[in-house]
């Protein structure tokens, strides 16, 4: 009895393995003919919401037969237009800004921010108060966040900076990281904002705070379950939305919620340094005057 190998991969399968639709598009198109041109042409024109469309839609805006347009998906290393849309939302769930429906339904979408804030408060609740004792009483507090991160990280150090002293922002503009972190110990903490499209030395970074037994409290959304490994606390963060770009309602409502528990635990003393950084604010006029108690 004899068996019949396979037949190999493509050479334009292989070629573009691994590589984001328009990717596979750039490195392929100077080798389609030119009907298929125009179908990339037009991949590349509605890239930021292909998912939108049908494929016959899509050869009827390249002026060019579904036929052709089902040789350039082949061309580009898909078996047809399915595995494209699976390819956009793949995409879409690492965190790519890519339109996948119509005008937003703005109902669903409080709908959706609202239950993401139910899962994350939910998430801190299991270690709030571990986590709200360590940050309002270790010796240092480091907070880090790269990249789409850093915004919430200087948010939080700003919260807990008004409640209690040494909480540095990591990394400064320019600056690397491990000035900062080297001489971390046990007794310190680090809070590590992480949401999805990190940069890759996240893992390296989370690895080398757990040698050194320093705690992390990681806020991170569901991709970060390898990092979570790492860390003393994981307050998962949902980020996915029904549109082209994640939210951070949920990571901003943790981060609120975090620094009430801290300022709650450092109690009069916490009270005395808000008030002591309110009138330091109306002294050097760095708020608008106004009645009532410090912003935070």
């Amino acid at each position: 009895m004899t068996t019949t190998a396979p037949p190999p991969a493509s050479a334009a399968s292989t070629a573009v393995d691994g590589l984001r639709l328009d990717e596979r598009v750039a490195a392929r198109y100077a080798e389609l003919p030119p009907q298929e041109r125009k179908g990339a042409d037009v991949l590349l024109e509605h890239f930021g919401d292909l998912a939108t469309y049908s494929a016959a839609e899509l050869a009827a805006l390249a002026g060019v037969s579904k036929a052709t347009m089902s040789r350039l998906f082949r061309s580009l290393g898909f078996d047809d237009f399915s595995q494209v849309r699976d390819h956009l939302r793949a995409l879409r769930q690492h965190g790519l800004p890519l339109g996948l429906g119509d005008a937003p339904d703005l109902d669903a979408h409080v709908e959706a921010e609202a239950a993401a804030v139910r899962v994350a408060v939910a998430a801190l609740a299991v270690h709030l108060d571990p986590v709200a004792d360590l940050l309002a009483h270790a010796p240092r507090v480091v907070v880090v966040g790269l990249r789409t991160s850093y915004p919430l990280a200087l948010h939080l150090r700003q919260q807990l900076a008004q409640v209690r002293p040494h909480v540095a922002l990591v990394p400064q503009p320019g600056q690397s990281l491990a000035e900062d972190l080297v001489d971390l110990s046990p007794q310190d903490a680090v809070v590590l904002v992480a949401l999805r499209r990190r940069p890759p030395g996240v893992r390296a970074l989370v690895a080398r705070l757990a040698e050194a037994g320093t705690p992390v409290v990681l806020l991170a959304d569901p991709t970060a379950r390898a990092l979570a490994a790492h860390a003393t606390w994981w307050v998962q963060c949902p980020v996915q939305t029904r549109g082209a770009f994640d939210s951070y309602a949920a990571a901003s409502s943790v981060v609120a919620a975090l620094a009430d528990a801290v300022l709650g635990r450092r109690g009069r003393t916490g009270e005395q340094r808000v008030a002591g950084i309110d009138s330091a604010y109306r002294a050097l006029g760095e708020v608008e005057a106004r009645g009532g108690a410090a912003e935070r």
